[in-house]
């Protein structure tokens, strides 16, 4: 039994050099086996990826269960509304939500971030339907959920695009959550006002930036950064 003389990992028969630190391997009395198998692969290979068929199938099953059964309920059960378009329209905002990203291994962000939001507007148009509110939904809950849409791909664009700190990536959802909320409070003055008129929005915002001054102060500061990183362990 050998041990590399530079990191003293324990070295097998057939090794000719540490496959730790790549010392080359000098033992008189021990010679190379060059004959025997290699205790670890020396060709690499890639691992197949595991199909998601299954997941996706099943729980496309189960989700449309849930609607079947609860539309023939309201169906033979008629109590005066059709209740079970929040059922099925949740049913198929979760379908969205989780199935095609279980088929498309690569499912290009726009194209993810574009499901999502079509997903949450056609359950709320079902809720609009139901209560007879197109007006509120394409003047308040539509300009709400596209608001809502923008902000997550601008998240995905900006955090997709590169590796960054974990400081970096609580001052953009911060300062996210904040234009997201102001531009929620904007949308819902003009629909009832048919002004905008900031209030509670501006205490969010203030809030925010008051958040956000220190964490990019700490994250110019390399010495502030550093004692942030030794102290929470980032």
């Amino acid at each position: 039994m050998s041990y590399c003389v530079n990191c003293g990992v324990e070295l097998d028969a057939t090794a000719s050099a540490c496959p730790l630190c790549g010392t080359p391997v000098q033992n008189p009395r021990q010679k190379v086996d060059t004959a025997a198998p290699k205790p670890f692969p020396t060709r690499r290979e890639e691992v197949p990826p595991e199909s998601k068929r299954g997941p996706a199938l099943l729980v496309t099953a189960m989700l449309a269960s849930v609607a079947v059964c609860c539309g023939a309920l309201n169906l033979l059960l008629p109590s005066g509304g059709a209740w079970s378009l929040y059922v099925i329209g949740a049913a198929l905002m979760l379908w969205l939500w989780l199935v095609p990203p279980l088929l498309m291994r690569r499912m290009p962000l726009l194209l993810r971030l574009t499901v999502d939001a079509a997903a949450v507007g056609v359950y709320v148009l079902l809720i609009a339907l139901e209560l007879d509110g197109l007006k509120w939904y394409l003047g308040l809950a539509l300009p709400i959920v596209l608001w809502g849409g923008a902000c997550l791909l601008f998240l995905g664009v900006v955090l997709g695009g590169g590796r960054r700190s974990i400081l970096s990536t609580v001052t953009l959802l911060i300062g996210t959550a904040g234009s997201f909320l102001l531009g929620v409070e904007c949308f819902v003055d003009r629909f009832f006002q048919g002004i905008w008129r900031p209030g509670w929005s501006l205490v969010v915002v203030a809030v925010c930036v008051s958040l956000i001054i220190p964490l990019i102060v700490v994250r110019r500061v390399p010495s502030l950064r550093e004692e942030v990183r030794r102290r929470f362990h980032f």
